[in-house]
């Protein structure tokens, strides 16, 4: 059976933390492989500051050239309205019924499964794989299996990555202040931000 992890988010930018983790979530839940899946239109974020979700994905090409196991998937990028979870997964499992689902995210980000668009559906598509950075404790579970079915709450997993303080909201800011991002993202990143003048304040601002 194919094993297939999903990575969404904004990536704006990538940066190396979301490929280490995706690599160690690749290793960890053996998968064959890891979509990378940047969102049109993320619920829970002003999508007004995004940068195009076209130069979005183009930078998450660069960034995992030359790696088969890691896919960029333009799915979100096409489809009308918000970019919902539970949809994405949805179209995965149709298209893929032979494979196991594996839906990764930041364990910081667990707390607020709940409140997503149809949660236990989304448990119910693909194992959620919390990802913990550094030596912090392990998410407290109680309170979703409160909230959530407890045979849904089986289906989460939590994996362990080392900390990396990089952020794309730090990198956005870097480049603002014309700081150096060498070692922050990878090189064909760099460039192509600097190159597309992407995350520098207008002139007319």
């Amino acid at each position: 059976m194919t094993r297939i992890g999903i990575f969404g988010g904004s990536f704006d930018p990538v940066h190396l933390a979301h490929l280490v983790l995706a690599d160690r979530c690749r290793e960890a839940c053996d998968l064959d492989e890891v979509r990378f899946v940047p969102a049109a239109d993320p619920p829970h974020k002003a999508t007004g500051s995004l940068a195009p979700g076209e130069q979005r994905a183009e930078m998450l090409e660069f960034a995992t050239a030359g790696l088969p196991e890691f896919v960029v998937d333009r799915r979100e990028l096409r489809r009308d309205g918000k970019s919902y979870t539970v949809d994405t997964l949805a179209e995965f499992a149709a298209e893929e019924p032979g494979a196991e689902l594996f839906f990764l995210m930041g364990a910081d980000s667990l707390r607020d499964l709940p409140t997503w668009r149809e949660p236990e559906r989304i448990l119910e598509l693909a194992t959620v794989v919390a990802v913990n950075r550094g030596e912090q404790p392990d998410p407290d579970l109680d309170p979703i299996r409160t909230q959530l079915s407890e045979a849904a709450t089986d289906r989460i997993r939590i994996v362990e990555i080392p900390a990396f303080e990089i952020s794309s909201t730090d990198v956005r800011e870097r480049v603002a202040r014309d700081a150096s991002i060498r070692f922050v993202v990878p090189r064909a990143v760099e460039a192509y931000i600097a190159e597309r003048g992407l995350y520098v304040p207008s002139r007319d601002a």
